[in-house]
């Protein structure tokens, strides 16, 4: 069922057993997990179906530290959210990325890759990809002509990404939401603040406002908020009548540790004959797997170093593409997507790839960022629209990125050496091991997670196992906020799979509860 907020009388009292904040990936992902149950589900949703600038405004925020998109556009506000224009690289972190791991400081998941796998599954039914299996010679029987570069595995290895078509969640669910008999989407309904009880150990209620000049209450017996990284801490932190720090921050975590994908062009590879290289390749609408470089967990292990992977595109193309930091540079979101693919599409018209293959290509490294307390969410002083302090972002790099991607492509040129394929050709900014600076082109991949780092000591994250807010008994948070680490892959697969693991959750605590 549908709702606009807009049309509702003012001051209304919306009641329900639970009541998801946001409706993009994690939220759409757990309200279907829902739906046909007895249970009230109230669904509520900032914007409405389309794209709206004044809604979008809501968004804009400032940035210090490292160079780094306008924060209106790096996210989308209307049904289905950033889904409304993400790519669909799919990939599970590894292992090692829920490891305590001791060379990377405040690493640590309190839950195992094993824990993950079951809903890894799951979501890609949401996501509407392949076979939940990322064996390298589980497609090479698919595709003969995928051949790897390096055969030997040891040191560098061979990591599969699927795609998904990619999923446009406002479209391809809008009907199974809208439908349903008992999730109740509310559209128009921006959260701007969260009530508690008297103690502070339970949310009471959550309150709305829409530029119409409408405001309700929202009661439920659990309350997730599925905003994306950056808002869920601004709302923690902007809810602070009865917790003058933020909720769930006693411990001044909300919105620490804040983590991107470093994206940067890194290197060249320089192969002995040309070759098509299609392992490693994608035609987004067509391929539906390809690899990517990475570094074996135990060398990242012996040489301390952060997870990575790297990316192959025909240096011909690659050289005539401008850095995403510098054609997604508009505070309009779509203006910048168009300005980011159109760069890249012309590119590729101007450069046909020959039938052969390349000799050339242009190595693209996408790499986690380490959990840093100074990469951070505050909140700004200028208030949006509806009365809430606009998000204020500082991210902060440290050497051992900087670093780890030296000592990828070292590892990577010597491994292609030893094999006789080719030669690495390093990016000036790598060959001084003593400058940690970043040039003008570095970027990210528009992934934000951390910020509510998840944590069995309160201490150390903002929520538990299980995504709860420690302190809170009903307050959960969904999405890529909760990530202790960021691994390498895009976050999108690991997020929906841990919202799928957290719907479970629920529906045991209302089951014993019941």
């Amino acid at each position: 069922m549908h709702v606009d907020g807009r049309l509702l009388e003012n001051n209304t009292l919306i009641e329900g057993d639970v009541c998801i904040v946001g409706a993009g990936a994690a939220g759409i992902s757990m309200a279907l997990e829902w739906d046909n149950t007895r249970y009230k589900v109230i669904l509520l949703e900032g914007g409405g179906f389309e794209y709206d600038p004044k809604i979008q405004q809501l968004y804009a925020g400032k940035t210090t530290g490292q160079h780094y998109y306008p924060l209106m556009s790096s996210r989308l506000h209307y049904f289905g959210g950033t889904t409304g224009h993400w790519a669909g690289y799919c990939s599970p972190l590894d292992p090692i990325d829920f490891a305590k791991r001791s060379w990377v400081k405040y690493s640590g998941w309190p839950i195992t890759r094993e824990d993950m796998d079951p809903y890894y599954e799951r979501a890609h039914k949401t996501l509407e990809l392949g076979p939940y299996d990322y064996n390298m010679s589980f497609w090479q029987k698919r595709e003969p002509a995928m051949e790897p570069l390096i055969e030997n595995d040891t040191v560098v290895w061979n990591k599969m990404w699927q795609f998904s078509p990619p999923t446009r969640f406002g479209e391809k669910y809008k009907k199974n939401i809208v439908g349903s008999g008992n999730i109740y989407l509310y559209t128009y309904a921006n959260v701007v603040n969260i009530l508690t009880n008297e103690s502070g150990s339970a949310i009471r209620e959550v309150i709305v406002k829409n530029f119409e000049g409408k405001q309700h209450r929202v009661r439920a017996k659990h309350f997730i908020l599925a905003c994306c990284s950056i808002q869920n801490a601004r709302l923690l932190l902007a809810s602070n009548q009865q917790a003058p720090r933020g909720l769930g921050n006693d411990h001044d975590l909300v919105g620490r540790y804040f983590m991107e994908h470093l994206e940067i062009k890194s290197a060249e590879l320089w192969l002995i004959k040309p070759a098509p290289l299609k392992l490693y390749m994608i035609d987004f609408g067509v391929t539906k797997a390809r690899a990517e470089l990475a570094i074996h967990s135990k060398k990242q292990e012996e040489f301390e170093i952060l997870n990575g992977t790297v990316s192959l595109t025909p240096l011909e193309i690659a050289r005539k593409v401008k850095p995403a930091i510098e054609s997604w540079d508009q505070q309009d979101p779509r203006k910048s997507v168009d300005s980011f693919l159109g760069n890249i599409i012309k590119a590729e018209k101007e450069s046909p790839q020959p039938v052969t293959g390349s000799r050339s290509y242009e190595l693209f490294t996408r790499i986690e960022q380490a959990p840093n307390p100074s990469s951070r969410v505050t909140l700004g002083e200028e208030i949006d629209g509806l009365g809430v302090p606009r998000a204020s972002l500082n991210w902060e790099l440290t050497p051992l990125e900087k670093r780890s991607i030296r000592k990828i492509y070292e590892l990577l040129g010597q491994e292609l050496g030893r094999a006789g394929t080719g030669r690495v050709t390093l990016m000036d900014y790598l060959w001084d091991k003593n400058d940690y600076s970043w040039p003008s082109f570095t970027g990210g991949g528009w992934h934000h997670m951390g910020t509510t780092r998840m944590s069995i000591d309160p201490r150390q994250g903002v929520v538990d196992a299980n995504c709860k807010v420690h302190g809170i008994s009903n307050l959960f948070m969904a999405g890529a906020s909760c990530f202790t680490t960021a691994g390498a892959p895009n976050p999108t697969l690991t997020l929906v799979a841990l919202t799928l693991r957290l719907s479970d959750h629920l529906k045991g605590l209302m089951k014993h509860k019941a």
